[in-house]
């Protein structure tokens, strides 16, 4: 099982931006010091839900700041980016880092962000499997070209080439950095698993939605052609909220008080591209439900749930929210009591 922390950057009510960002850092290398595996780093802009505009860049700054972890994007918005600067990216990253990196992308929304980066609207609505498709190109092939609807050019040189981090040119298995794409319907669930690509799977989701997605990127797997032990090795990516504390109640008490004003100045600032209505979660219920769902309460509990969701669903790779309370002492301590506490009775 690899455990790893979940990272917005979550700006909360009376904190400033730079604050936000400096939590995360922080969240990051003490992440690191405590014996994690992995910390995942989300992507948003333009609202206080989450302050890092780029995931790839902030990875870049944690894994000059580490050693071990591993480093994730959880997402970057592939809709709002070119494929193959996020490739270049992605590769410089793999190579740099003696493949500590990984690259999570996603659909996003039909955010504002879509008319401020000039992709438009289609770009959400159909673009994102030939964005995902040349992104993956460029990732695994020496010279890439594309003759598109959205992307189109002559054939270049992949430079840096991520290929180049294997030791063994035969060697089996992708050359790039593993990629991992976040998948919130069937539709973005058979568009990773035709693909060979894992999923990265939401918090809001329960034990049974994620093992249905699951049950169901298998089958779409197998019916593209996928190989059944690469199915079956499929290291699918479960989000979640974590806090630690001596008794379920103490830890849920703690992410009650906070997050629900984060939730509603963060949610509610997001604006969609075309005016469409959305309906917005009540913040107290949805954090209600977060506790529910995740590992929030003692030691032992956690260790249960994460125990629990990973036999329910057949998922052993974890991104667990750390900075629910929305303070830098608080989430420090958090992180430290999953690592010393929780991580060893996962075996």
């Amino acid at each position: 099982m690899r455990v790893g922390a979940f990272i917005l950057a979550a700006q909360f009510p009376g904190q400033g931006q730079g604050e936000a960002l400096h939590r995360a850092v922080r969240s990051a290398e003490v992440a690191e010091e405590a014996g994690l595996d992995d910390v995942w780093l989300a992507e948003h802009h333009f609202v206080p839900y989450g302050v890092c505009p780029n995931a790839v860049t902030l990875a870049a700054l944690l894994l000059g700041r580490t050693r071990r972890i591993g480093v994730g994007t959880a997402v970057s918005v592939l809709p709002t980016q070119h494929p193959v600067a996020l490739g270049e990216q992605a590769a410089l990253l793999h190579l740099t880092s003696d493949g500590r990196f990984t690259l999570g992308v996603g659909r996003g929304g039909p955010w504002v962000d879509l008319e401020v980066f000039g992709s438009g609207l289609a770009a959400y609505d159909h673009g994102f499997p030939e964005s995902l498709d040349l992104l993956m190109r460029w990732l695994r092939e020496p010279r890439v070209g594309a003759q598109g609807e959205r992307y189109a050019f002559r054939e270049v040189a992949v430079v840096p080439r991520p290929a180049e981090a294997l030791t063994d040119p035969d060697e089996s298995g992708p050359p790039g950095p593993p990629v991992v794409v976040a998948c919130t319907s069937a539709s973005s669930v058979r568009t990773a698993a035709e693909r060979g690509l894992p999923m990265l799977l939401g918090m809001h989701c329960g034990d049974e939605e994620k093992a249905e997605m699951v049950a169901l990127w298998r089958s779409a797997a197998l019916e593209a052609g996928r190989d059944g032990d690469e199915v079956a090795a499929a290291g699918h990516v479960s989000a979640g909220v974590v806090q630690v504390a001596d008794a379920r109640k103490a830890a849920t008490e703690t992410l009650t008080k906070a997050m629900p004003g984060w939730l509603q100045q963060g949610l509610g600032a997001h604006v969609t591209v075309d005016g469409r209505y959305r309906a917005m979660r009540d913040p107290l219920a949805y954090t209600e439900l977060l506790c529910g769902l995740h590992p929030v309460g003692s030691p032992q509990l956690c260790a249960d749930r994460l125990a629990a969701t990973s036999e329910r669903t057949g998922i052993t790779r974890f991104a667990l929210l750390v900075e629910g309370s929305g303070d830098l002492a608080a989430t420090e301590e958090n992180v430290r009591r999953l690592g010393a506490e929780v991580l060893p009775q996962l075996g």
